[in-house]
């Protein structure tokens, strides 16, 4: 319940389904407290939204069209600091967890939790300090990011962006890759750019680079990850 007084909670939603936006939207009304201010459907309309209403959480998918929802929320940081970033999800994945709180995720919630949850958490956000956050995710992934923690820092890659990586040492172009994965070019493209961030690389040459000294992928025969003609030069 609000208080007399207290500032409305102004929310974007930024999901690429119309039945969940319209769903949390619902939820969200049965505290006085709440008020959705923007929908988006898109990676790069949810920064442009963020960007242009500057609300105090965003609810964040991360699954939609662009540039992938770990540089979605960079982006939101950079621009509009201020906001909580809230990630609302179907991936019970500790790798995706501690990517996206690293990243600067201030809670991470997935699409089963129930009503009364949701809206603790958006009021959580909005009162957390800076090193704390929200999690709801199952037992196993609290106990997997508990292991992780207790280990040294290493690059943690997910198995499709694993499997875009070695078709690149293939010396593959972005197209080809997308064909023998059955995905979109896009999506490919995506991928990289989350690679790319993960082992701080600026190229194809430097991620193969920096993931075959990182163990990630198996150098070739040459000692190379790639030992053929790279991809061409505008394909990154």
């Amino acid at each position: 319940m609000s208080v007399p007084g207290t500032p409305m909670v102004r929310i974007c939603l930024a999901d690429d389904h119309t039945l969940m936006r319209d769903g949390l939207k619902e939820m969200l009304r049965t505290d006085p407290g709440f008020t959705v201010v923007g929908e988006a459907s898109t990676g790069t309309e949810a920064v442009a939204l963020v960007t242009s209403l500057r609300p105090d959480v965003v609810l964040l998918d991360v699954e939609m069209p662009g540039p992938g929802a770990p540089e979605v929320i960079r982006r939101i940081i950079r621009t509009v600091p201020e906001t909580r970033v809230l990630v609302l999800t179907m991936h019970d994945d500790p790798d995706m967890v501690r990517e996206l709180l690293e990243t600067g995720a201030a809670g991470y919630l997935l699409k089963t939790v129930p009503r009364e949850e949701l809206l603790a958490a958006v009021h959580s956000v909005v009162r957390r300090t800076s090193d704390s956050v929200v999690l709801v995710v199952s037992r196993q992934t609290v106990e997997q990011l508990d292991r992780q923690r207790s280990r040294p820092r290493q690059v943690q890659l997910t198995a499709r962006e694993l499997e875009v990586l070695r078709l690149v040492a293939e010396a593959l172009s972005n197209a080809q890759v997308a064909a023998r994965l059955f995905i979109t070019e896009a999506t490919v493209k995506r991928h990289l750019t989350n690679i790319y961030a993960k082992l701080d690389a600026v190229s194809r040459v430097d991620a193969l680079r920096k993931a075959t000294a990182a163990r990630l992928i198996d150098a070739g025969g040459d000692g190379s990850p790639w030992g053929r003609p790279g991809a061409p030069a505008n394909e990154r």
